[in-house]
């Protein structure tokens, strides 16, 4: 039976057990800080990162994987693999998926899909678990890029941030750009459509913003069978727990997690943001 080795960007932040597991190959983005170049989730943590934000003035930046780390890797997945399929965060948040690309173009005699997510974190995370589990049934690399590209047309991610300046200082709002002027006391809840931060709506203080998220994710899988959540949070913990709470016993989900914001996504949506992603089978 032919395999396929499946790759993920480190935005994803999938938990490392499902990484061991799902022998998930993980290409880390990176945070560019005080002359440092830091490998999301390798050379720093999202605890780290976060206590690091909160103690500088100096503003990181991030920058996506080169072509030849893309070649390494895939030269990597090729010494026990047929085939390979790389499901990355979207191309409208980074040009990872430019450097897969021209990367594929340098590989001979190892397929390779590339797959735009449009999407990140764990909405990212859930595609290549799919992807994953289908591997293990022996599915070819046709079929399971197929396969997370319908599985993306359920996923939805809900978030909200604690203050829209980190999204506009690294030029990742999208059409939320329009909440930019609004009063303090907004919290604005956003999506990510089409691979791009888009508003929903705004709301007056963060938890009745947090409820908004929840009811959305309620109505949209209201009826539905197998149910898979993740609980997003930045230095939020505690806010995560909760809303992992109402989601339990709302949604019934067969699959949750609750899982770090990575560093590199951090960078662009701030401190104390929380938010959902969510799909069904």
């Amino acid at each position: 039976m032919s395999k396929t080795a499946i790759i993920v960007d480190s935005t994803a932040y999938i938990p490392q057990e499902l990484v061991e597991k799902y022998n998930l190959y993980v290409i880390p983005l990176v945070v560019n800080w005080s002359g440092e170049t830091l490998r999301d989730n390798i050379d720093i943590s999202a605890d780290e990162f976060y206590t690091r934000l909160d103690q500088t003035s100096d503003a990181p930046t991030t920058s996506q994987p080169s072509a030849g780390e893309f070649v390494a890797i895939f030269t990597e997945a090729a010494k026990t693999a047929d085939s390979a399929v790389a499901i990355l965060i979207s191309g409208e948040l980074s040009g990872t998926v430019a450097s897969a690309l021209a990367a594929r173009d340098m590989m001979e005699n190892f397929p390779i899909e590339i797959v735009d997510s449009q999407n990140t974190s764990m909405a990212l995370g859930f595609l290549a678990l799919a992807a994953a589990r289908a591997a293990e049934e022996g599915m070819d690399h046709t079929g399971i890029a197929k396969m997370v590209r319908d599985v993306m047309e359920r996923m939805s991610i809900v978030f909200v941030v604690d203050s829209l300046k980190y999204l506009h200082r690294g030029g990742r709002i999208g059409g939320a750009s329009r909440f930019v002027g609004s009063l303090l006391s907004i919290k604005p809840v956003l999506h990510l459509a089409n691979g791009r931060v888009e508003p929903l709506t705004k709301v007056r203080t963060k938890k009745k913003a947090v409820k908004h998220v929840l009811t959305m994710a309620q109505e949209a899988m209201a009826g539905k069978s197998n149910v898979r959540v993740a609980i997003l949070h930045a230095s939020a913990q505690a806010e995560a727990e909760k809303l992992k709470t109402s989601v339990s016993k709302t949604l019934n989900p067969v699959e949750i997690f609750i899982t770090d914001i990575s560093p590199v996504i951090g960078t662009h949506v701030g401190p104390g943001t929380l938010g959902l992603a969510y799909y069904a089978d």
